[in-house]
């Protein structure tokens, strides 16, 4: 039995540039998902980058308090020279919680984090110097801004040890 085409019948061609009329709309296809991908991706990266900002910030505000220097915790919380409470709790914290190492963050929950526009509310940090016991602190923060055009964290306030097992 033979599987060759009938007699009397040709095989079909396909008519000369019909490959090439497909491809040039898939390709096109293609360069749109690439570039929609790459900016979303842009967009999702500078989104969570926000929360690496927030804890930089508050890492700086720490090495300061640790350190005793109340100048540069004053300049890393916005506002606060314009509070004298601020202005009060700052100098009572750099008195009491001076340490001289280095400062790590054991946890860090923020209400902010994750917002997709602006808010307002408390940071809990537990932060230690090695060798001494951890210390348990929260930061008044502000966010503005949205996903599209970048949100930006500012530190207003922070606030004098707090228990262990507290909230803030």
């Amino acid at each position: 039995m033979s599987l060759a085409a009938p007699t009397g019948t040709a095989p079909v061609a396909a008519p000369k540039g019909t490959a090439r009329r497909s491809r040039g709309p898939r390709f096109a296809l293609i360069a749109l998902g690439l570039v929609l991908f790459l900016a979303i991706s842009a967009l999702l990266a500078r989104f969570l980058s926000t929360e690496n900002v927030e804890r930089d910030d508050v890492l700086a505000v720490l090495q300061a308090e640790a350190a005793g220097n109340e100048r540069a915790m004053l300049s890393q919380l916005a506002g606060c020279r314009d509070s004298p409470s601020c202005v009060a709790s700052v100098k009572a914290n750099a008195a009491t919680l001076r340490r001289s190492g280095s400062v790590k963050i054991l946890l860090l929950s923020a209400a902010t984090a994750y917002s997709l526009t602006g808010a307002n509310g408390k940071t809990r940090v537990a932060w230690t110097v090695i060798g001494r016991l951890p210390v348990v602190q929260c930061f008044q923060v502000k966010r503005t801004g949205n996903f599209l055009s970048g949100v930006s964290v500012a530190l207003l306030s922070l606030g004098a040890p707090i228990p262990s097992e507290a909230d803030c």
